[in-house]
Formats: structure tokens, sequence, C-alpha cells
């Protein structure tokens, strides 16, 4: 049977505090770590199929046009070689994940590198070889845009705000700025490189892949080749990292189904680190302007956010760049426009925290831009403005910890030993400073199932089809059956990562944990009230601990009370309540920067988050999602820049030499924080996304930290040292 929960009311039970088991928020180890660390985990290159072959993708070299020819010949005379596949089934750009449209298909060519056929042979040195030196015919357009600014912006009606009178609201006001910041491109650049093993059996395809949404993932893998989605199962149990790359299938799962079909074997095709730069989602460079007006006291009165970002002609997506300003901050008179410009680039796309990590990055250096000019300070400055209710719907917050995490960070980190008056504190040829930014992200809760099995020898399984991104998915789901049914966690097996399991939300949009960690509350709460039934107990009495049933003075072995197996499968959907309520996570950031007086090179020295983000479910992983979301907050702030040459739209650094991210040197001393909150309307659990959180604002702290220790405002990101050197000259 399924259990269906939704959402449409509070949810303020406490029935994870209240249960005795006492595992859910314990840092309990990953259950699948053993065979992680010891090299035993299958990820999706892994799996060595009896008759393998390889593939290896061709590229397009030209910005824009259609493959009209591909010389098979050109390759035969290699050992080895199986075929050559070109297909008007050929996906053009990656698929989004979970979007409601078909994904881009044909020969036309979008953006340089492209994936635009496919070369398999019996081994992949034969199929890389044939990649290499295999013949195309490219009808190359001469209309292709590879900048930005050479194309007319497109609104986006939807992210428009139009309210009061900002430019009255600026002429009038005490203490006003109008900045305008620049921001790069970013590549997820997960450490697992994308992978497609695909394999046909009686006319099903079996799709073994590194996948973060296998529910949305099946339906765009038959649409794009053209079966039913119930002849597809895909497996994806370890996922070497996301951030938005695997949301939705890419070329090379196609193009793996397509070849496979043909010899009639599995085919395996695995993207170079380069292809990974070319034929993955990137985060859109953008350009921001705010404009912000207070009063004496700082208060504001007007607030105003503008963004352009790029995408490929056919894409819808356009980074949502403005997500956390319609709600963070208040100001009567409001103004808030979203732009997209069409070009001849990579497909733009989700990357960890889109919207957010980008948008409250700028916002955050605009906020200190305000304080410095309003001479207050810029915690208080950001206290002073948080809204009783949504600035523009009228509706109210769901349980809301920024205060309290600006305060506690504040304390923490030391922040009253922060010089007032930038560049006044030097350490022989370092200038030092400290820089804040408040952190927030949407909240969201989405459709998702679970089965969990609890056996007559008193285990219990938990099945969905959720995956595990690195993000603690097989701990969170094992702590919750096990806090529910009153098990040692090693009694609790939990099984993600196959589509033929009950469908789950999937690792996106920090939903993942709260939504499939909800289902497996829904099937467990239905499981105790079997129990209860069993004992002839409300099912509120009832204490489930080390395998006890407890009710009143009996204490009964659950074995005992468990003739046949319970399974329920649970589901949990969004509700009315989400229309009434802004759910949100919130916190702070906090560095301490040492800037070079002679070369400008910045050294972050210290950081502290602090998050508020409804009940932790594993202190462990909670923990590193958010010290990995601060790392990435250097890289943006100080390292991270896709390049492409605007003569022809390609990408000048595809690969981990060239496109630089933090190494352990670059990385300090990094502290976290969780602040106590349970938030009722946000799930069942009470607990609410975490994953995207760390790195929301992240890189305005480093920033704010480098105008402090030095008076210099970097407005184009990165912070390189020539760009900081040159205004300190």
């Amino acid at each position: 049977m399924t259990e269906t929960r939704t959402m449409d009311r509070p949810d303020r039970r406490n029935i994870l505090d209240e249960a005795a088991q006492g595992v859910i928020g314990t840092p309990m180890d990953r259950p699948e770590g053993k065979l992680k660390v010891s090299g035993t985990a299958t990820y999706a290159h892994e799996y060595n199929l009896p008759g393998t072959a390889f593939g290896v993708l061709v590229r397009a070299t030209v910005p824009s046009g259609r493959l009209a020819h591909v010389n098979e010949t050109s390759v035969a005379d290699i050992e080895g070689i199986l075929g050559v596949y070109s297909d008007e089934r050929f996906l053009r750009n990656p698929a989004q994940g979970g979007a409601n449209e078909a994904p881009v298909q044909g020969t036309d060519i979008d953006y340089f590198g492209q994936a635009v056929a496919l070369v398999v042979a019996e081994t992949f040195e034969a199929a890389r070889d044939g990649a290499t030196r295999i013949q195309l015919r490219l009808d190359a357009d001469d209309d292709g845009v590879f900048d930005p600014a050479s194309s007319p912006p497109e609104a986006q009606p939807d992210e428009a705000v139009d309210q009061g009178d900002l430019s009255a609201a600026m002429a009038d006001a005490a203490h006003s700025i109008d900045v305008t910041y620049t921001t790069p491109g970013h590549n997820s650049a997960a450490m697992e490189p994308h992978c497609s093993v695909a394999e046909w059996q009686d006319g099903n395809l079996i799709l073994r892949g590194s996948y973060q949404m296998l529910k949305y993932n099946r339906n765009e893998i038959a649409d794009a080749i053209g079966i039913d989605p119930a002849k597809v199962r895909i497996l994806s149990p370890y996922v070497g990292g996301g951030f938005g790359s695997k949301l939705g299938i890419a070329p090379e799962a196609v193009a793996a189904a397509i070849a496979a079909k043909a010899l009639n074997r599995p085919v395996c095709v695995a993207l170079t680190r380069q292809q990974v730069f070319e034929n993955v989602m990137r985060r859109s460079e953008s350009k921001q302007r705010v404009r912000l007006a207070a009063d004496k006291d700082g208060k504001l009165s007007g607030l105003g956010h503008e963004a352009w970002v790029s995408n490929l002609p056919e894409e819808s997506f356009a980074e949502p760049v403005l997500q956390a300003t319609h709600f963070l901050y208040g100001g009567d008179s409001r103004k808030l426009d979203l732009y997209l410009h069409r070009v001849n680039r990579i497909c733009a796309g989700s990357v960890r925290a889109p919207g957010e990590a980008i948008g409250m990055q700028i916002l955050e250096n605009a906020m200190d831009e305000l304080a410095h000019e309003a001479g207050i300070d810029p915690v208080e400055l950001r206290i002073r403005n948080i809204p009783d209710m949504h600035p523009e719907k009228d509706i109210p917050y769901t349980s809301r910890k920024m205060e309290e995490a600006l305060r506690t960070g504040a304390e923490a980190f030391g922040w009253d030993k922060r010089p007032a008056k930038p560049a006044t504190r030097r350490e022989g040829e370092w200038l030092v400073g400290m820089g804040m930014a408040t952190a927030a992200r949407i909240n969201m809760l989405q459709a998702s199932e679970a089965r969990v099995t609890l056996k007559a020898d008193g285990t219990a399984i938990v099945e969905t089809d959720m995956t595990d991104i690195g993000t603690g998915t097989y701990s969170i789901l094992t702590q919750i059956a096990a806090e529910m049914l009153g098990l040692p966690s090693e009694r609790v097996t939990t099984i993600l990562g196959d589509t033929d399991l009950p469908p789950a939300a999937g690792s996106g949009g920090s939903w993942g944990a709260a939504s499939s960690g909800s289902s497996v509350f829904v099937a467990c709460e239905e499981i105790r009230e079997r129990i209860a039934e069993r004992l002839d107990c409300k099912p509120d009495e009832l204490t489930l601990k080390d395998g006890q049933a407890i009710c009143g003075n009996r204490s009964t072995p659950l074995a005992d009370l468990l003739d046949s197996d319970i399974c329920v499968e649970g589901r949990i959907e969004s509700g009315k309540l989400s229309q009434k309520v802004q759910s949100a996570t919130y916190g702070a950031h906090f560095a301490e920067v040492a800037v070079n007086a002679v070369t400008g090179e910045t050294r972050v020295r210290r950081m502290l988050g602090v998050f508020g983000c409804g009940r932790i479910l594993n202190e462990k992983t909670a923990r590193s999602q958010c010290i990995g979301g601060m790392t990435w907050g250097m890289g943006i702030a100080l390292h991270e820049d896709l390049m492409f040459d605007l003569r022809d739209g390609h990408l000048t650094n595809r690969d981990l030499a060239e496109y630089h991210v933090p190494v352990n040197l670059d990385v300090p001393q990094q502290d976290v924080i969780f602040i106590d909150e349970r938030d009722g309307e946000s799930s069942p659990i009470q607990a609410k996304g975490i994953g995207e959180l760390g790195i929301c604002g992240a890189a305005a702290a480093i920033t704010n930290a480098i105008f402090n220790a030095t008076g210099v405002r970097v407005r184009d990101y990165p912070a390189t040292l020539d760009k900081i050197i040159a205004e300190m000259a």
C-alpha cells in the first residue's frame, strides 16, 4: 500500500525528537563509506560488462551550423573500429533535469565543441584515435553570436517586480548606492566525469551512469531515443559529485544507447575532462546592477536589482539571479528585472545554488558598500533590514534564523575586532581585513516516494530511486528509518539509485534530504501504527527502542510482533502550505583575509559559517556540505572563470589545469555552527535543504574582507591579484 501525505498544514509534532533511538542528528558514519574509501563502490565507468565496447564523442569545430557528412572511411584502417554513429536523436545540449520540455536534438550545431558523432571500438584507445582522425563536413553559419553584449536582451517577465517608486526613493535617500558588478561563468567540474554504459536486453534499455534525478532522467532518455519509459531502467547507486551537471542526461547517454542498439552489445561512453567542460551545463556569466536607498539609520526604502545572463537560442533556462533578492531584505520601493542574452556558447543551466550563488554574492557586496557609505556596522545594517513579512507577496516566513545566525557568527568570529576603517591593519607586507555576508537559499519540498519494509527478523530495508551525490543520502535515510522503527542503524539497509524502485525527488535544489526523508518518515509512521495496533496501543503511546516495542509497562521484542514483513510505500507531496508562506534557509559567512601590499595576492586566513536550516539529520554530512560550499565560495571569489574566445565562442580553459579551483593550500581553517531549528512548515521531519546554502554569499564575505583590508572594491570577479594591485597602486 502507499501512504500519502500532502503538506497542506504545518507539522509540529516533533516525532523525531520524541523517538528514543537517538540516531537522528548524530554524526553517524556513511554506511557505504568503507566501500568508497576501499575502491569497491561501483561507479559508472567501473561496470565491466562482458563484451563492452568503448565510444568516444567527436566535437564540432564550428560554433554554429550543421553536420552535413561523416566520412566513416577515414577511420576504417584503425584496428578495432566497430562503427561511427551520428543521428538525429543525438543531444545537441544536455537535458536540464526535471524541466517540462523535450531535450534539444538534431544535427544542427549550436556551439564550438558540441558532440556531433560517436566513434566506437573494441578499446578506448582505438575509439579515441578514431575520434581524433574522423573527417567531418560541417556547414558553418556566419551569424553566430559569441559576446552576450552584442545580443539583444530578452526580458524575463516572471522575475520582474516594479513596486513603488525606486527613482524617488533614491533621490530622497539619506544614503544610496548604485553599483554594477560582473561575474564570469562557472563549471561544476565534479570529481567523477560523466559516463554512461548502455545495454539492451529484450528490447529494454539498461543504462548505468552518473545521474542525479532518475525519475526525470528515465523520461528524458526514453523521449530522446523514442521508446516507452517503462522500457528503461537506470542504475546510478554511486555518483562522484554532480552540483547540477548531472541533473539531466548528457550527450554521452543517448549516443551510448544508440550505438549499443546497433551493435547489440554494451557500449561505454565516458567524457574526457575537456568534454565535461564543453558538454555539460555551465553557470552563466552575469552583469548585475544593484541600487539601494536607505534613511539615516540604514533602513532600506528602495531596492533595485537588475541582472543580465545568457543561454543558447533554444534553451528557456535563465539563471534566477534575483531569487533571494525577492524576499531577503525590505524596502517598499522595489524594481527587479532579469534579462537573457542569446549566444552560441555552451548550454547554461543549474550549477550549485543556481541564482543565489551569484545573486546573493552581488547583493551582499552592495549591502557592504551601503554599510560603508552610511557608517553602519555591516552586521547591524542587515539586521535592521530583516522584513517582518515577504516584501512583495505579503505572506509570512516559516522559521527564520537569520538574525540569530548573524549575531552568533559575529560573536564567535570576533567581529568586534574588525577595523571600521579600511586598510588600517598591517602585518609586514600583509594588509589584513574582515568581511561578512548573509547566506540565504530558497527551500522547496518535492514529491518523493520510498518503500520501507520491516522484516519479520527485526531488520528493515529502505528502497527508493533517490541518489547520493556525496550528500549523505545513504546515511540520512538509514537514520530516519532506524529512529522511527527503534532499530540500531546497522539493522537498516538502504538501497538507492535504481528506477525499478519508488520514484524519489532526486538530488537537486537542496530538496533531496527533506523530500526523500519525509517519504521514508511517512512510510515508517504507518508501520508504527500497525505495530501499535498489535499491542492494542495508541500510536502516540508507543516507544520503539533497541528492537523493543514498549507500551505502558509492557516491553515486547519487535520480532515477536512480526509474523510476516510489513511493507509500506510512503509518498510526500508539496501542498497548499507552500503558497501561503515563504520557506528558506538562512545563515551568515565571516572571513578574514590577508592581501599582500606588494603583489596583491589574497590569502583567506579563516572562515566561519553559521547556518539555520531546520533539523540537522546528520551532523557530519551536513557540516561537510557547508564546508564544501564555503570552499567553492573561495573559488568564486578568487579563482574560477570560464574564458570564451569572442571570435568563435570556444572555451579556452576547458580543463583543471587552466580552470582554477581552490586547492589544499588555498583553504584555511573553516568552522561551521548550526543554529538549532525545527521548521514544521517545511516538511514533516522539520528539516530543510542544506546542500547549497553554504555557497550562497560566501564569495561576498571574502571580497568584502578584501575591501576592509585594502580599501579596494573588485567589481569584476574573480578578485585576482592583477585587479587588486591595479587599484592599490
